[in-house]
């Protein structure tokens, strides 16, 4: 992608009512537009890192055994009420409407009504289970207070993923498969340090569940942490009769600040039972099915991503979900500079290597300062003096250091 290309710019404007570190950058650098509170546009480099992030996701995801989909946002009443989900006193984020013939319709929040009633089509015997779907969904949520940026956001992307299971000993394995594929994916964007399982309230969905608590100021969650352990319990639920359930040392527990970037919930047969979602089993005798609910925030793993490495300067992202590899600048308009950034961009193009080619005709602070603010791990800069020694500036974003590398020096780095 070369600069003078792109439509969105870099700024110093930010909305007034943005007091998110995460939402102020990403509009500062061009990744994201605010349209109102809790809802944003992701713009072509913003779309960049969500579609790394669900690259990331759908190859954990399938490895375990995920089938992906995509079902409609729109939700029938009927069906919620049978699960005592649909009065807006029981469930207060409901977005609703009406279709043309009076029919009252929700919009998307969760899918486990939807998916379930589905799967009435496709489950009948134990031979047709296990089954375990999910897909990459938008959902929408009437939140009071939408003020952390896209971290809580009316309007967000999900990952969803629902199991269903002949029996609590076949969930349990998947429900714990689940739980490492997530703790995977947490360590590949680059939060595995710190990101941990935390034991808490199910809230709309079940009595307790487990969530995924990253570790971050920003967080409008607290968590009382046991980082030996590398587990935590969810101040909602913290009592000393559950940390006698999970054996944890109030004196050892560290009390921190922390943004949930996943959940993870069992919900037995209830939901089956409430749907009529049954199979014969090899005995003979039906038996309702076992549902679990497995989501992740992938907007809001975005945010977390950047409150977690942002520094004074900007955006930085690492290598696995970041915009491009390589953020390639020329300076000046002489040609020799020119038609030898032309010459690297092919080169870096063809080798696979993804970059952000800034060709304009701008001054060389305000270069070096978007490099900065987008935050790509690799700058790679080409100069009259670059031309004159037959190399190129290499540093990266989380470092001082300049070097002066060939051609092959350069490609075997980047390919490293």
């Amino acid at each position: 992608m070369k600069f003078t290309e792109l439509f969105t710019k870099t700024t110093k404007t930010i909305p007034a009512d943005e007091t998110a570190k995460n939402a102020q950058l990403l509009i500062r650098a061009g990744f994201i537009h605010k349209d109102m509170a809790g809802v944003y546009a992701y713009l072509p480099l913003g779309l960049r890192v969500l579609e790394r992030i669900k690259a990331i996701i759908r190859e954990e995801m399938n490895a375990i055994g995920g089938q992906e989909l995509l079902m409609t946002s729109l939700q029938h009443q009927e069906l919620w009420e049978k699960t005592d989900r649909w009065d807006d006193k029981k469930v207060d984020i409901w977005f609703k409407s009406k279709l043309k013939n009076g029919t009252e319709v929700g919009f998307g929040w969760s899918h486990e009504e939807q998916i379930t009633d589905m799967m009435r089509n496709y489950i009948s015997s134990y031979r047709d289970l296990p089954v375990n779907v999910y897909q990459f969904q938008t959902k929408l949520r009437n939140e009071l207070r939408a003020k952390s940026g896209v971290l809580r956001g009316r309007e967000f992307l999900m990952k969803d993923l629902y199991s269903y299971s002949r029996n609590p000993e076949e969930h349990q394995n998947f429900y714990d498969a689940v739980t490492k594929a997530y703790l995977r994916i947490f360590e590949r964007v680059g939060l595995g340090d710190v990101t941990f399982v935390t034991f808490a309230s199910g809230g709309a969905f079940t009595q307790f569940s487990h969530e995924f608590q990253t570790v971050t100021e920003a967080g409008e969650d607290t968590v009382y942490l046991d980082r030996e352990q590398k587990m935590a319990i969810n101040e909602e639920v913290y009592s000393d009769e559950v940390l006698a359930q999970l054996k944890l040392d109030k004196s050892k527990l560290e009390k921190v600040k922390a943004a949930e970037v996943g959940n993870i919930f069992s919900f037995g047969d209830a939901k089956s039972e409430q749907l009529d979602l049954h199979f014969t089993d090899s005995d003979g005798l039906e038996k309702p099915v076992i549902l679990g609910s497995y989501g992740i925030g992938i907007s809001r793993l975005l945010g977390v991503i950047v409150e977690h490495f942002a520094d004074d300067k900007g955006l930085v992202w690492p290598a696995k979900v970041a915009p491009a590899q390589v953020h390639l600048i020329s300076l000046g308009d002489d040609e020799k500079v020119i038609k030898q950034a032309d010459k690297l961009y092919s080169i870096l193009t063809d080798a696979g290597i993804s970059l952000l080619y800034d060709n304009r005709n701008v001054r060389p602070g305000e270069k070096f300062a978007d490099a900065d603010l987008i935050g790509i791990p690799h700058r790679v800069v080409v100069s009259t003096s670059t031309v004159a020694k037959e190399t190129y500036e290499w540093k990266a974003r989380t470092s001082d250091d300049v070097k002066q590398l060939s051609e092959a020096e350069l490609l075997k780095l980047l390919k490293a």
